[in-house]
């Protein structure tokens, strides 16, 4: 990247993922995001006050693209809160295997640094669960799906896709029949909801 460019946030971030998808995050370091800027380490700690603020932002950064993508399927209308809750779970699930599949290294490398980022993955999983219940208590109103905590039936139904999300299982989301135990966990988490 060009030195003239103005050195900003966005700037980082992306060259930080490509230094991880480069050396890992166990050998990555500001000195290589900053060689990549054509910068010194001392600009990129002016954005970041550490490593660990910046693999933060990063982390951030990558798990907001799929909130971003869920939160539209959230607030969008739908024929029934059913429908609306399959499509966002198929597109939690394609965005997960779409990351892993199209780029396994930085899928892997965000798999560490999900680990080490705990307050990022909290509050991630605290947004989810919150859509996942925003879309539970629309069911609820419309007489579609009865929960007498739309929250705890969000964490429910949000566990027990957990296999379908969660990165743990990555290596399974290539198997034939994947698409067929996804499609039955959906068939019966809507047949618990409704009334």
């Amino acid at each position: 990247m060009p030195t003239s460019e103005t050195l900003t946030t966005e700037r980082i971030l992306e060259a930080t993922e490509d230094v991880l998808r480069r050396y890992g995050p166990a050998k990555a370091t500001v000195v290589d995001v900053a060689r990549l800027l054509g910068v010194s380490h001392g600009s990129v700690y002016r954005h970041f006050r550490t490593k660990a603020a910046l693999r933060e932002a990063v982390t951030a950064r990558w798990l907001g693209r799929t909130e971003d993508l869920l939160a539209e399927i959230t607030e969008a209308p739908a024929p029934s809160a059913g429908e609306k809750l399959r499509h966002w779970l198929s597109a939690l699930f394609e965005a997960k295997r779409h990351k892993a599949g199209d780029d396994p290294e930085l899928f892997a490398t965000y798999s560490a640094l999900i680990t080490e980022s705990s307050d990022t993955v909290d509050r991630h999983l605290a947004l989810l669960t919150g859509q996942l219940t925003s879309i539970v208590e629309e069911g609820v109103a419309a007489g579609e799906f009865t929960a007498p905590s739309p929250a705890s039936a969000a964490q429910a139904v949000f566990v027990a896709t957990a296999r379908f999300h969660d990165p743990v299982h990555a290596a399974e989301w290539r198997r034939p029949a994947i698409e067929d135990e996804f499609r039955a966990v959906c068939d019966l988490l809507l047949r618990g909801l409704r009334p």
